[in-house]
C-alpha cells in the first residue's frame, strides 16, 4: 500500500476574519490534491483526462471532520490513501495535519465518467491498477 504525500501552506486567501481556515477552502484544497495525486502518482491529468480523452473524475459525496484549526502560515501535511476501489467509483481518505496535530479528515467519493455522456463508466485497467497502490489495507 502506497500513500500519497503533498503539502499545502495556508495563504491569506484561505482564512476568514478570525484568522483561521475558511471550511470551504478546505474543499478547494481537497481537490487540489487529488489534482496533484492523479498528474503525479497516475501520470493522468486533469487536463489529460479532459482534453484529450473526454473523461472525468467528479466529486460526487464526502464526509468531513475539522479536527482544529489551521492559520494562516501554516505547512499542512496531507496525505491520500483509497478506502474503496471500485468498477466505476473511489472513495479516498484525504488527511491534513501540522506539526503533528490532525486538522482534517475528508472522504471524497469520485465517479469515472464520460464527459460527453455524463454517465459512469469503468476505470481504464492501467488506472485502476495504478490506483489500487493506494487501497487502504483492511488487515
Amino acid at each position: 500500500m502506497s500513500t500519497f504525500h503533498t503539502s499545502w501552506q495556508v495563504r491569506f486567501a484561505d482564512t476568514d476574519p478570525a484568522g483561521i481556515v475558511f471550511y470551504p477552502r478546505y474543499f478547494d484544497m481537497v481537490n487540489g490534491v487529488v489534482e496533484n495525486w492523479c498528474a503525479e502518482a497516475l501520470n493522468w491529468s486533469f487536463r489529460k483526462q479532459l482534453l484529450e480523452h473526454k473523461v472525468g473524475l467528479p466529486t460526487v459525496h464526502l464526509d468531513a471532520d475539522f479536527l482544529n484549526p489551521s492559520f494562516l502560515g501554516d505547512e499542512l501535511d496531507i496525505t491520500l490513501q483509497i478506502i474503496s476501489l471500485g468498477r466505476t467509483s473511489c472513495t479516498l481518505s484525504i488527511q491534513a495535519s501540522c506539526k503533528g496535530e490532525k486538522r482534517f479528515i475528508v472522504r471524497p467519493v469520485l465517479v469515472f465518467i464520460s464527459t460527453e455522456s455524463y454517465k459512469a463508466q469503468a476505470f481504464p485497467d492501467h488506472i485502476k491498477d495504478l490506483m489500487s497502490q493506494y487501497v487502504i489495507d483492511d488487515e
